[in-house]
């Protein structure tokens, strides 16, 4: 298992930012709130895009394994025309995909609407109701994914 996900970063009980961490521990910058000391970047609302490569591209461009984790596919990320492609990619392996893509509210998302409608893919919606067993059916469906695959 190999890929990332997507931790916010608080001070004093106020959200700054978002981070990118891989799920071996590297650790970098997704998002800040406002301008740094490095200049701006594209902008989400009040957050400025930073770099997050360094972290997510090894990952993605790496040889792959049974499942890759991708936490999120959203709009901070698509800043990166590399991410952008590595993410499809992915999609062309024989890998099974862990992902949280936002739910649509206004224009789609062009990447977000390419995963959506993968025909690879099996959407959960997650909410009150259904928050206790989703965790379960998705490891189920992983691991008999594994098992079609000739995978352990």
């Amino acid at each position: 298992m190999k890929g990332f996900f997507t931790a916010e970063l608080r001070e004093d009980g106020k959200r700054v930012g978002f981070d990118i961490i891989s799920l071996d521990g590297n650790r970098c910058p997704l998002a800040r709130i406002g301008i740094d000391s490095e200049g701006t970047g594209p902008k989400v609302g009040q957050y400025v895009v930073k770099s997050f490569e360094s972290v997510a591209l090894p990952i993605l461009q790496t040889e792959m394994s049974h499942v890759t984790v991708l936490d999120e596919v959203g709009k901070m990320e698509l800043f990166s025309q590399r991410f952008e492609l590595a993410v499809k990619n992915v999609f062309a392996t024989n890998t099974s995909i862990l992902g949280t893509i936002p739910l649509q509210k206004g224009r789609p998302i062009p990447l977000v609407e390419f995963i959506r409608t993968h025909p690879s893919v099996k959407l959960f919606t997650v909410d009150y109701k259904n928050r206790d067993s989703v965790p379960y059916e998705i490891v189920n469906l992983l691991a008999s994914a594994g098992e079609s695959h000739g995978k352990p």
